[in-house]
């Protein structure tokens, strides 16, 4: 499966959905315990958010390679070995290294030649996909982390 992500997309402009993503974190986090799992065995939401912040990092080096370079190959990551540090971190910077960092991949994206989506990528696990893959990950990404804070898993 390209995007393991796929059943929480909105249904709507995906791009929108990414661009909306932060805004709508910050808002489920709105009076949250920071620091509690949300489920037994599962991250915080302090943890979700330095995730975010990390993973945020990975898409807009994955977008640019997959622009700049013909038959990319994805660079995979194990993101528990990421999250050593995550329970520690700020919150609040985490939240906002989110958000501006979304925002420039947003503006990227945005800005990019028409049918560049449809560049073709690998990804190692998932197989090919195109730069538009990419951009829904994000999307579902976001969408299953909002989930989690909403329903506390």
């Amino acid at each position: 499966m390209a995007n393991p992500y796929a059943r929480f997309l909105s249904g709507g402009d995906v791009m929108e959905q990414v661009a909306s993503g932060p805004g709508l974190l910050a808002a489920a986090l709105m009076g949250r315990d920071m620091d509690s799992p949300l489920a037994p065995g599962k991250w915080s939401a302090r943890q979700v958010l330095a995730h975010l912040a990390d993973t945020e990092i990975a898409f807009g080096f994955r977008l640019r390679q997959a622009v700049a370079e013909t038959g990319h190959v994805i660079q995979p990551f194990d993101q528990d070995k990421w999250a050593t540090g995550y329970a520690s971190a700020d919150a609040e910077t985490a939240l906002a290294l989110f958000g501006l960092l979304r925002k420039w991949n947003v503006q990227f994206l945005r800005a990019l030649p028409e049918g560049t989506l449809e560049k073709g990528v690998v990804h190692p696990e998932r197989g090919t996909m195109t730069v538009r893959t990419i951009v829904e990950t994000m999307a579902g990404h976001d969408g299953n982390h909002l989930a989690q804070l909403q329903s506390g898993q």
